[in-house]
């Protein structure tokens, strides 16, 4: 499915909601140039055109960030794209009357091809820096709140990464197990 004026490609995933976007890059001999958002392509896509914040996160080779989300009402869909680098990302499905229910999606980001992953609410996020430095864009549909901020221990749901020893922050490693998880998500 295409953007009116070419510029996205939304690919199904397996989880409902959870897209690859999939978007045009111009190179030219001064570089390349990426357009990450047009409103009126993704309204023709079915997502959302309405983002409250952007972010961005910065990582050196082996870290793994994840797996993030804010329980409602504070959940919010994202739009995560690599602008540097190489990332494993994944998806998580925390919606409790969603048939992929605990299933997982993983595909690799990377700032050289300009894909982009949009995870609908209810998913939990996290990815694996597979390059040297890596740069990550974030936009999301609601603001931040701390208070709704939470995740699951990275190793605690079947995902298979690439990487079982990586380098992560004292809080994603004191996250809650995937089983011991009572999801708050419809």
């Amino acid at each position: 499915m295409k953007g009116n004026i070419g510029l996205f490609e939304r690919l199904e995933t397996g989880l409902e909601g959870c897209y690859e976007i999939l978007s045009e890059i111009r190179r030219d001999s001064r570089g390349a140039f990426v357009k990450t958002f047009h409103e009126e392509s993704f309204h023709n896509l079915g997502l959302p055109t309405i983002f409250r914040e952007e972010y961005h996160s910065v990582s050196s080779k082996n870290v793994l960030r994840g797996l993030h989300f804010q329980t409602p009402p504070a959940d919010c869909a994202k739009l995560v794209y690599c602008v540097e680098g190489k990332v494993w990302d994944v998806a998580l499905d925390l919606r409790k009357n969603s048939p992929t229910y605990g299933q997982h999606h993983s595909l690799v980001l990377d700032g050289n091809i300009g894909n982009m992953f949009y995870l609908p609410e209810g998913m939990a996020h996290g990815f694996y820096t597979m390059s040297e430095h890596v740069v990550m864009m974030y936009k999301v549909t609601k603001v931040y709140n701390q208070e709704h901020d939470t995740g699951i221990r990275w190793d605690s749901a079947g995902i298979p990464w690439p990487c079982m020893s990586p380098i992560l922050s004292d809080r994603d490693r004191k996250f809650v197990c995937f089983r011991d998880f009572e999801t708050p998500f419809l």
